[in-house]
């Protein structure tokens, strides 16, 4: 399965709308004549607050976090290798900004009420540039990203990513569903109080 698959499937899981960006990112996937010039780069310090953002979003439990699996790495190589200018400066600028209220430094409860705040703002920000959820594969969203002349905010990038790359890691799928390489027929199963959803992939 390609991983533009694996995004559909992530998104119909979750239950969430993907944004336009992000499914064109997946579509330069593993394009060897990619036109983007590759100069996006994090400093260590901005590489320290994106994994804890990502961990924040899927963390440790018994299952493997975000940062078990990689996700920090893979955000960062979508977004130098996929994306566009717009999405590089939204990005930085978020990261920017919770260095500035010094995030690394707070304690877990107030780095959960920041990116809280974060995620308010960003859905206002998103009824204000007049952006819809819409359905995978639609593009309103990208059309008024681009009449906006903004990229995607920071905080539903960082979220379609982490997502992104935790699902479609092999310890995401493997350690967070049961995992059935070759199940049998394909039927409703009613799941026990506890029981891990299947992964049929």
């Amino acid at each position: 399965m390609n991983r533009r698959d694996a995004m559909n499937r992530v998104a119909m899981m979750i239950g969430a709308a993907i944004s336009s960006p992000t499914l064109m990112a997946m579509e330069k996937m593993g394009n060897v004549k990619s036109n983007f010039s590759g100069n996006f780069v994090l400093t260590a310090a901005q590489r320290s607050i994106v994994a804890e953002v990502a961990e924040h979003i899927i963390p440790k439990t018994s299952t493997p976090g975000a940062k078990d699996v990689g996700v920090p790495a893979f955000i960062e190589l979508m977004l130098k290798d996929c994306y566009y200018p717009l999405e590089h400066t939204s990005f930085l600028a978020g990261v920017n900004k919770l260095a500035d209220l010094n995030f690394l430094s707070k304690g877990s409860a107030d780095q959960v009420g920041i990116l809280k705040k974060m995620e308010a703002d960003t859905i206002e920000e998103m009824k204000a540039r007049n952006v819809k959820q819409v359905k995978v594969g639609d593009n309103v969203d990208q059309e008024a990203m681009e009449k906006a002349a903004k990229g995607v905010p920071f905080w539903r990038l960082m979220k379609e990513l982490t997502l992104l790359g935790y699902f479609t890691s092999e310890d995401g799928v493997t350690k967070s569903f049961v995992y059935e390489p070759i199940p049998g027929k394909f039927m409703a199963t009613k799941l026990k109080p506890g029981q891990k959803a299947f992964a049929y992939l």
